[in-house]
């Protein structure tokens, strides 16, 4: 009856453009949803910083490559999926993910795809829809599902809010201020501990 369902970058595995920014140099990659809260600007600014460095997919897919999922996300999302039925809602791109979805024993993964040219170039993006992972915890909602969430960043807020229980994972200060409703976790070992709370007050709003 629950689902647990997760954000990708910063909860399970790096951030793939502050990964990139430290391979290219190229600073102003380094901005991610945990620093703008407009997923569209920030995407527009991207591709614009792209363009202007000749910065191809197969460059950034070269980096993805070379990166690991975070110390202990496989143990973690391992021991969820013994208690839950896991559902990553990430707003990455399939063609950077699969390297991670490997590492992590291929859990489902609903994100979005990328716009990219013949020579390849990343020209444009393709929201699965907007506001995604909202939408998603609704629609699981809607089949008697409880969802528990759990996100780092400004674009994951709509789901742990829409979620029976969200719950913060390593997210920046002003994050966690900007939103003390949901608690806030630093480690595997806390996050472990907020999804066994948040079972055991949805089995007590059931009995």
């Amino acid at each position: 009856m629950e689902l647990a369902c997760l954000d990708l970058e910063g909860v399970l595995v790096p951030e793939i453009w502050i990964a990139v920014a430290e391979a290219t140099g190229i600073d102003e990659l380094r901005l991610t949803t945990r620093d703008v809260a407009d997923y569209d600007e920030l995407m527009t600014h991207r591709l614009r910083v792209l363009d202007e460095h000749d910065l191809k997919l197969q460059q950034i897919q070269e980096v993805i490559a070379g990166l690991e999922v975070l110390p202990g996300a496989r143990d973690f999302i391992d021991w969820l999926r013994e208690r839950y039925q896991v559902i990553i809602l990430s707003d990455t791109f399939y063609e950077f993910a699969d390297p991670f979805m490997r590492q992590l024993g291929r859990p489902t993964l609903f994100c979005h795809r990328l716009v990219v040219s013949d020579d390849g170039r990343i020209t444009g993006y393709r929201l699965r829809m907007p506001d995604q992972k909202r939408h998603a915890i609704e629609a699981f909602q809607s089949l008697n599902f409880a969802c528990i969430a759990s996100g780092d960043s400004y674009n994951d807020t709509s789901m742990l809010g829409q979620a029976e229980a969200g719950i913060l994972f390593s997210a920046p200060q002003r994050v966690i201020a900007e939103f003390p409703q949901f608690e806030s976790t630093t480690n595997y070992d806390e996050l472990r501990a907020a999804f066994t709370r948040a079972s055991a007050a949805l089995a007590a709003r059931r009995a």
